[in-house]
């Protein structure tokens, strides 16, 4: 009992752990009574890392029983080839059925030890030697499915030896997963050839000439399983009885000895004829043909029967194949066939099939095969039958990122691999994972896929986290592949139109609206010239935009920015990756292009905001205070005041064209852009001045003054375009001990670096800080203490100053400074009692007097959105006159804002509620077709245009299409305006 114990423990050592395992090495005469006998030790160390060791020596045993004469030299092979020892282990430690082969077939391992059936070129010589009779011809019937089942089962071990041999011997030949599938192919083609010979010998006719055998689905892609029905498609020609015959009699010898010959991918599936001629499939396929038949299509080869025949079918179908996409609603069919598929899989088992379910092989198959059809057209690269090969080709032409293609190639070979190994196991067909609570299964399964135990966990969890993490991992990918827009736009463009530089393309691109087509052709050269990925990419990308552009105000001017914008930044990795990969980018990108002048200039200097394209919430949705905070922050972790103000503008730069992509594609309103636009200006405006006011108190070593700065005009109201400069007033106040003369010096260097720093040219849009609205204009000091002002405003201040201190709010400096001068000008800006009349009449007059002088010579009063009839000087003379008028007496109108001011004015009555909408309608359309002038032509204007590309480009930012007629938006702004201009006669002007 304790010799048993001992012996019991030791064979454990080896990873024995059947009860019977004691007596079966003692059987093999590798095992005594004091453990493993001498020159074993190599035998026993293969077993111990055979997939399951326990199986691996039943079957060694039930071998040695059924052969015990040649037990000998089976046992001599094993102790002393470690090739062949590799090869035999590894099958009979993985698969039971081949073990039930060997133990039925005595004498059938010689084939792995002289190499028999181990050599691919030599497998369909093989299977017709084994059916060939002693005169030449071939076995029929039963005979000859019992022959090439034996001849067949021997080739499929011999592939099996040669893909699990390395994992239980090292050093031996390891055969890729593309190798294998290519084998399991070869073989499969082999037995149709055998079947073919078995079936001519039985009927009696010669399919030359009369038969082609199709290959479909994985055996067409060379990529076939050890478990699978082999999809085919039967093609004749002649007598169609004959070549019937001959068809379903190689599908009966096959069927019964090897596998399952499937022909329902046939014209009308198993309804429909087994055998039609070449002619009845082209016909059927031009008039009847679902949209799947040509993706099943994709992977048709002749592989047997009439080489000729097989040739002009395979010829025929290419070209449909490559048009399907062309087909409505190409793209929606195929994304709904998969969903289909995916409906069909049981909710018991979604979780674990590896074919049918999400994260399965049919998300990268389904994928692959769609972006072929799609991008095959006009490339032949990716026309390959293997989805390995169409996914390598996929990647390398840019279509897909490099890395999403090695992923998904990764996880697809993982999967398939582990299925290859549940097949092995019965040779039955499955694709269901082991439960995750079968830990012997998974363990077993994991050593037959050569997974180690890692990280503390064993074998099969580490095999069961593997096939999660990549079912993720493919799911991911295929879902950010699969349902691309850019994919339905693409299948979208006729195949003709992707051809990009030929005399076709030239006629379509005048077609679709391109004034200079061959200057188009030019752009469209350079950017796909060469043989780069990034041209591969721009290939895939131009025929989408093109389009894209065409439904823009300026195609033209809108390829020729991307053409810029591209070669700006043809060094940005992420680039054109994103274009790719976001169809939306896209489309947006496109339509802001041949927009606006504006974003194409700001794109190449800001080229991290594209990003954002594809995401509105991220484009949108950064509150200006959270913006401004950042700016602040960034500015003032800056060495110097150079790098600070550089960062400033950087910081500004990308801000201003955030604001303005959503501003064009809809996703702001006017309120939202003048806010945001304010915000930035303000927090450029603080950390320029923090920076300037450190340099000096630095180079002074003291600190003579605190300064504030005073928004005014539309930088007060936070009303900025994007155009607009900023209006201040600057005040300072003496340190303890210094003269004012002196703090105004320190204060007037602090303003003026400010000014200088910040108004240096640049290619954006200027950052103008204008004081002109201080006490005496441009004759008066930049800076004046706070009592100065407070003197001036008693002693000499107008009433048209006192307007322009309605708009005064502090925006930077010292806060408590600022304030201080915000509660000194409120009784100036709302004087006690009102304005009087004579007050009142200098307004007006004023007003008339700016309109008469400023107004520029020629320029439309109808059409000038700043001083024209109902434009925002009518809206905001008129808010401000009421407010100078009733502001002492209603709090409410006590602010800066001029929408704030409208409703307040509604709020109180004193203004009719239909009036302030009329004034309101006024002035959010003028600032916006304002804005959206600056958008379009790259300058500020303040005239809407009255005809050509500029308006047609403004109409189409008020959501006009290219179809619209563009008069009739400036027919709208005109009836707005006048309205308003009604308003403000009665309320203004008293009329």
């Amino acid at each position: 009992m304790a010799e048993r114990a001992r012996t019991a423990a030791s064979a454990a050592r080896y990873g024995f752990t059947d009860d019977k395992a004691d007596a079966q090495l003692r059987a093999a005469g590798w095992w005594d009574a004091a453990g493993p006998v001498e020159g074993t030790a190599d035998v026993l160390a293969a077993l111990s890392r055979a997939a399951d060791q326990d199986l691996a020596l039943q079957s060694l045993d039930r071998i040695r029983e059924a052969d015990e004469g040649a037990w000998p030299e089976l046992d001599g092979a094993l102790r002393d080839n470690r090739t062949f020892r590799g090869r035999l282990l590894g099958v009979l430690g993985t698969s039971t059925a081949l073990g039930d082969f060997l133990a039925a077939n005595p004498g059938e391992w010689h084939c792995l030890a002289d190499h028999r059936c181990t050599v691919p070129e030599q497998f369909a010589d093989r299977l017709l030697e084994d059916l060939r009779q002693d005169d030449g011809t071939y076995v029929t019937g039963l005979a000859a499915e019992q022959a090439l089942r034996t001849a067949y089962r021997r080739l499929l071990l011999g592939i099996a030896a040669v893909d699990l041999g390395h994992l239980v011997e090292e050093g031996l030949e390891h055969p890729s997963f593309k190798d294998i599938t290519h084998q399991l192919t070869l073989l499969a083609e082999a037995a149709l050839k055998a079947g073919l010979a078995s079936a001519e010998q039985e009927v009696g006719a010669s399919a030359e000439g009369k038969l082609a055998v199709i290959a479909m689905g994985k055996t067409g892609g060379r990529e076939l399983n050890y478990v699978s029905d082999v999809d085919v498609i039967f093609v004749g020609a002649g007598d169609l009885g004959v070549a019937t015959r001959l068809a379903s009699t190689m599908m009966r010898v096959v069927g019964k000895a090897c596998f399952e010959v499937d022909a329902a991918l046939r014209p009308e599936g198993k309804s429909g004829a087994l055998v039609r001629t070449l002619e009845g499939h082209t016909a059927y396929y031009q008039k009847w043909a679902k949209t799947w038949e040509f993706q099943a299509l994709l992977k048709a080869r002749p592989v047997a029967g009439d080489a000729g025949l097989g040739q002009q079918y395979a010829e025929m179908v290419a070209p449909m194949v490559w048009a399907a996409a062309d087909r409505e609603n190409f793209v929606t069919e195929v994304q709904q066939m998969r969903r289909r598929v995916e409906d069909h899989v049981s909710a018991e088992h979604a979780e674990r099939e590896l074919k049918l379910g999400r994260g399965g092989l049919r998300d990268v198959e389904f994928a692959v095969q769609l972006l072929q059809l799609v991008h095959g057209r006009v490339d032949p690269e990716l026309r390959s039958p293997s989805t390995m090969e169409a996914l390598a080709a996929l990647g390398e032409g840019g279509y897909v990122g490099r890395a999403d293609s090695a992923e998904m190639g990764t996880s697809y070979e993982f999967l398939r691999t582990v299925e290859h190994r549940l097949q092995l196991r019965r040779l039955r067909r499955t694709h269901l994972f082991p439960e995750s609570n079968d830990t012997d299964e998974l363990r077993i399964l994991a050593r037959a896929c050569g997974i180690r135990a890692v990280r503390g966990r064993s074998q099969g969890q580490e095999l069961l986290a593997e096939f999660r993490r990549h079912a993720q991992g493919i799911r991911r990918l295929h879902e950010k592949v699969f349902y691309r827009p850019l994919l339905q736009s693409v299948a979208n463009v006729p195949t003709e139109a992707l051809r990009l530089t030929t005399k076709q393309a030239a006629s379509r691109l005048a077609a679709l609206g391109y004034a200079a087509p061959e200057g188009a052709l030019q752009h469209i050269k350079a950017l796909t010239a060469g043989v780069s990925r990034r041209a591969a990419i721009q290939q895939a990308l131009l025929p989408v935009l093109l389009d894209f552009l065409a439904d823009t105000p300026d195609p033209d001017g809108g390829l020729l920015s991307y053409r810029k914008v591209s070669e700006a930044l043809e060094d940005t990795p992420w680039y054109l990756r994103v274009l790719r990969d976001e169809g939306t980018v896209v489309e947006r990108l496109a339509f802001l292009l041949g927009t606006s002048k504006l974003v194409p200039d700001l794109l190449v200097r800001a080229p991290e905001v594209l990003q954002l394209l594809g995401e509105p919430a991220r484009l949108t949705g950064r509150k200006p205070a959270e913006v401004a905070t950042s700016l602040r922050a960034a500015v003032r972790r800056q060495p110097g005041l150079n790098a600070a103000v550089a960062a400033a503008r950087s910081l500004r730069r990308h801000e201003l064209l955030r604001v303005a992509c959503a501003d064009l594609l809809g996703l702001l309103d006017v309120p939202a852009v003048c806010e945001a636009l304010s915000s930035v200006w303000v927090a450029v405006l603080q950390g320029a001045l923090a920076a300037a006011y450190r340099q000096r108190q630095a180079e002074l070593g003291r600190t003579p003054a605190t300064v504030a700065v005073i928004g005014m005009g539309r930088l007060g109201g936070a009303e900025l375009g994007y155009g607009s400069d900023a209006d201040v007033l600057f005040v300072c106040e003496p340190a303890e001990g210094v003269s004012d003369s002196e703090a105004a010096k320190f204060a007037s260097s602090v303003a003026e670096t400010v000014r200088k720093m910040l108004g240096a040219p640049s290619s954006d849009p200027a950052l103008v800080v204008d004081a002109d609205l201080r006490p005496e204009g441009r004759s008066g000091p930049l800076v004046r203490t706070l009592e100065s002002y407070r003197a001036y405003y008693q002693r000499w201040g107008e009433v048209w100053e006192a307007q322009a201190l309605l708009r005064a709010r502090f925006i930077a400096g010292d806060e408590e400074l600022g304030e201080r001068f915000i509660t000194m000008i409120d009784p100036v800006r709302y004087p006690e009692g009102g304005l009087d009349a004579t007050k009142a009449r200098e307004i007006r007059r004023i007003k008339a007097r700016v309109e008469t002088e400023r107004l520029p010579r020629g320029a439309d009063p109808t059409r000038h959105t700043k001083l024209g009839r109902g434009g925002l000087a009518d809206v905001e003379w008129t808010v401000q006159l009421l407010q100078l008028q009733h502001a002492h007496e209603q709090p409410s109108l006590r602010t800066a804002s001029t929408l704030d001011a409208l409703t307040a004015l509604a709020d109180t009555g004193l203004a009719p509620a239909e009036s302030v909408d009329y004034l309101r309608e006024a002035w959010l359309l003028a600032t916006r077709v304002r804005n959206a002038g600056m958008l379009v032509r790259g300058k500020a204007v303040d005239e809407v245009p009255s005809s050509g590309r500029d308006l047609a480009a403004v109409a189409r930012v008020f959501g006009y299409t290219v179809d619209d007629d563009p008069g009739e938006f400036l027919d709208s702004y005109r009836r707005v305006t006048r309205r308003a201009h009604a308003v403000v006669e009665e309320l203004f002007y008293e009329n």
